[in-house]
């Protein structure tokens, strides 16, 4: 759909999303505080315990929900966002399997639970995997999937008499089994001269840690009774006017009035609406554009929405402010394209995943990343291998970072793991990514899965459902799914606007060996595009490094190895560049932590920086090409060297 004529695409767009938008159903805008809506953040220490029990269940037969936590036995002091696993020291708990429970008493205010005209929602932000909410002991909600948000209105049970105060516990299980995203198996160990009753393990087929635990905030927010649900903004060019397209959900009422602004970035009024539903036109508008691609990147309007409803009690009135970025993205069978330009990925690929706090959400560390990113000259990444906390896909719409949004489809290995089960699943699952991430400017294309088996038999139908339904969601973006099968096997391939390839020669084979690098990373490109005549993205390809270790001739591990594995790499990218591929990511852009292994030395050791974000000589020769590139590739260079004065950074 999304190949050929970009002007022909930018016409349909915005039309072919409404026909998706039906599909969703129930919105999921992001808690901002306003005239009308408040927030209380519940970060901080939270009750916990670990369920150690033989089969896990203990907190569900002796109902530990129904009374503060204290009550039926010790807990612990657990940070909220953060994993469990690494903040103590209990090795048992680190490698926990199983139901955990976390606790928190909190003071409402007092208009909160008396004034019957606010509605008061619980949200949590994240919570690996499974995970069953109660308030004061009372069922509210339950929630597969371990990285995006789900909440439950719970203005009945605080407000339902005298209350200052309620009880909020939250079970989840980190359990994972073929039908989860990231699936995974437990093998029972049954030998008795080797292990004890009732052994098992987790296993699993990706390569990074199974954190769990709240890895983003939980909150309470307010919001009138009559409400904004939801948002949907689409966004295209006609000649020099910007176009946006805008829906608004409205629960509580059928009878209200909604006005919209679109504001710049000093406050000014460029565009106004009224209606729940139309088009605002922007003369002269300001594109949204990635990181040193333009002077002024990723410049955002503010879209003001005021509801405003009558109700039994009188009249009601509700606002939001969301931001906007006027870009358009499009495919052809050579290029990706912003804003009618092509656009070429120099990126990288992450993991959310850091010392003592695993995957839990933290400011400081995203704001170092950041910082890293524009030192390196980066525009891009891929949210390997899941989606990541709203607040990151904030700061790239801010910074101009674009953004390959790739679902927790991670280790599809397994023919169960392709069943109508796990399809379904997944299905839901691209539909709450996409209800949660569709307004983000940053986001241009939607990644399905991460080295799936797609050469098996059921991979075809799987991935072309899959596929078609979340073009049916969301017609305005390219998909992809990053592949690591042979291309004359690949049964998902057929399908993707962007072929994606996971390569890694000389490392996972012909150790040692950098020299038919190029040979074989040339003949992988050629295969590829003259089977799908589509543009290509070498998606991870690296080598391990432990800081410090030196050897020249370079030797595997060694910083000299990483650095030459990737120069042989760079070669032929820049041949394939000037033809039809459109971007690099490497793998990757830290060390991460994963399961105990003995090619594993503490984690993965294939970022470019350390797990606590020191270079390591990789990182200066990918900062020299990024900025390179980036000076071959855009405007003028003396606007690349004013950019970079002004932000802190210089060029190379």
């Amino acid at each position: 759909m999304l190949r050929g004529s970009a002007g022909a695409w930018a016409v349909l767009g915005p039309l072919l999303w409404g026909c998706g938008l039906s599909l969703l159903q129930g919105g999921m805008l992001y808690p901002r505080e306003s005239r009308s809506r408040e927030r209380k953040e519940l970060d901080g220490l939270w009750s916990f315990r670990a369920d150690f029990s033989d089969n896990r269940r203990q907190g569900f037969e002796q109902q530990w929900y129904r009374a503060p936590l204290r009550e039926s036995g010790p807990t612990l002091d657990m940070p909220v966002p953060s994993s469990f696993n690494d903040v103590g020291q209990d090795g048992q708990l680190r490698s926990f399997v199983g139901w955990v429970w976390y606790e928190r008493e909190i003071t409402l205010p007092q208009r909160w639970t008396e004034d019957l005209g606010t509605r008061v929602v619980l949200r949590i932000g994240s919570a690996h995997y499974y995970a069953i909410v109660w308030v004061n002991g009372v069922h509210v909600l339950e929630h597969e999937g371990g990285h995006l948000p789900f909440e439950a209105d719970i203005s009945k049970l605080v407000q339902s008499g005298p209350l200052s105060s309620c009880r909020i516990t939250i079970a989840i299980n980190n359990t994972l089994s073929p039908h989860t995203l990231p699936p995974g198996t437990i093998l029972y160990k049954t030998d008795p001269s080797m292990y004890p009753k009732g052994y098992f393990v987790q296993n699993t087929k990706f390569d990074f840690f199974n954190y769990a635990g709240l890895h983003r905030s939980v909150l309470l927010y307010t919001t009138p009774t009559t409400y904004i649900d939801d948002i949907t903004v689409t966004t295209d060019m006609d000649q020099d006017i910007g176009l946006v397209n805008y829906q608004i959900i409205v629960q509580g009422s059928d009878h209200f009035q909604v006005d919209v602004s679109l504001l710049d970035e000093e406050g000014k009024v460029m565009a106004k609406g009224a209606g729940a539903e139309g088009q605002l036109q922007v003369p002269s508008a300001h594109l949204w554009w990635p990181y040193l691609m333009h002077e002024h990147p990723a410049y955002l309007y503010s879209l003001e929405v005021k509801l405003t409803a009558q109700t039994a009690v009188g009249p009601v009135s509700d606002f939001y402010t969301l931001p906007v970025g006027i870009r358009t993205v499009a495919v052809t069978k050579s290029q990706f394209l912003i804003n009618g330009k092509p656009f070429y990925f120099r990126g990288v690929n992450k993991h959310e995943d850091a010392d003592i706090r695993g995957k839990g959400f933290d400011w400081p560390l995203l704001v170092k990343d950041f910082n890293l990113l524009r030192w390196l000259g980066a525009n891009a990444f891929r949210t390997s291998h899941y989606p990541y906390a709203e607040e990151v896909l904030q700061l790239c719409d801010r910074y101009g970072i674009v953004v390959i949004d790739e679902s927790p489809g991670v280790g599809i290995v397994l023919v169960e793991s392709f069943s109508n089960v796990s399809l379904q699943h997944h299905l839901e699952v691209m539909e709450e990514m996409i209800r949660r991430d569709k307004n983000h400017p940053a986001v241009v294309m939607w990644s399905l899965a991460n080295e799936p088996a797609s050469f098996l038999k059921p991979a075809g139908y799987y991935f072309k459902t899959l596929i078609a339904h979340t073009k049916a969601l969301d017609p305005s973006r390219p998909v992809t799914f990053v592949t690591n099968t042979n291309y004359e096997a690949d049964l998902g391939a057929p399908y993707v606007d962007v072929i994606c390839v996971n390569s890694y020669y000389s490392w996972y084979h012909d150790y040692g060996h950098m020299e038919v690098i190029q040979l074989q990373l040339a003949t992988q490109f050629e295969n590829w595009y003259k089977a799908y005549q589509k543009p290509m993205i070498q998606s991870e390809y690296g080598a391990d490094a432990i800081e410090g270790f030196h050897e020249d001739p370079p030797l595997m591990f060694s910083e000299e190895y990483q650095k030459g594995l990737l120069q042989q790499y760079h070669v032929v990218l820049d041949q394939k560049r000037k033809e039809y591929v459109v971007g690099e990511l490497i793998w990757n852009f830290a060390d991460f932590m994963t399961n105990q292994s003995p090619v594993r030395m503490i984690g993965n050791r294939k970022g470019i920086f350390t797990r606590q974000r020191q270079p390591k000589s990789a990182a200066f020769l990918l900062r020299e090409r990024y900025w390179k590139l980036a000076n071959e590739t855009r405007y003028q260079r003396s606007a690349v060297t004013s950019q970079c004065v002004g932000s802190g950074l210089f060029t190379v």
